[in-house]
């Protein structure tokens, strides 16, 4: 894609704002964890996509050269990590999965929404808001909450989605 230079200079230069809302999942992000962010996106436009560290090499290469115009994706180091107000961590509940996005957990007022499919553990992160469901992949839970809501997808969305159900 011609643009993808273009959209990756453009999402290079966004900082974040204050109050501000950031959707995660954990390091060594897969096909899930992404269609859960693209799917929590549609669940909150306000907020900025970020990836807490390094995430597995096939699922950047696609992303990159396909679906990067689909994410209002900033890069870690240009998050002010004190202006945080709401996290939504999809995929995963755990402090250690997050990276460096655990400095925010101490945020005062901070409010953490979870959508995760993995079982749940005395240590996980306390939520405001959970949607907890033991399925095969958290997508299927943000897929149902997006139907419920009759939030349209796009079909390039629905192809990043099923890949997140089907890896």
């Amino acid at each position: 894609d011609k643009r993808l230079p273009q959209l990756m200079a453009k999402k290079k230069s966004q900082t974040s704002p204050k109050n501000q809302t950031v959707i995660t999942t954990h390091v060594n992000a897969d096909f899930d964890a992404m269609a859960c962010m693209l799917a929590a996106q549609k669940l909150y436009p306000e907020a900025v996509v970020v990836f807490p560290g390094s995430h597995e090499k096939t699922l950047r290469n696609f992303f990159i050269q396909s679906m990067v115009y689909l994410f209002n994706i900033i890069e870690l180091n240009r998050i002010d990590f004190s202006a945080v107000t709401r996290l939504v961590l999809v995929d995963t509940r755990r402090r250690s999965r997050i990276g460096e996005l655990s400095r925010v957990l101490d945020n005062p007022g901070l409010e953490i929404h979870i959508y995760d499919h993995h079982p749940k553990k005395k240590d996980d992160i306390p939520a405001d808001k959970e949607h907890h469901m033991l399925t095969g992949a958290t997508v299927t839970i943000l897929s149902n909450i997006l139907r419920e809501k009759n939030i349209p997808i796009s079909p390039e969305e629905a192809t990043i989605m099923c890949l997140g159900i089907y890896e």
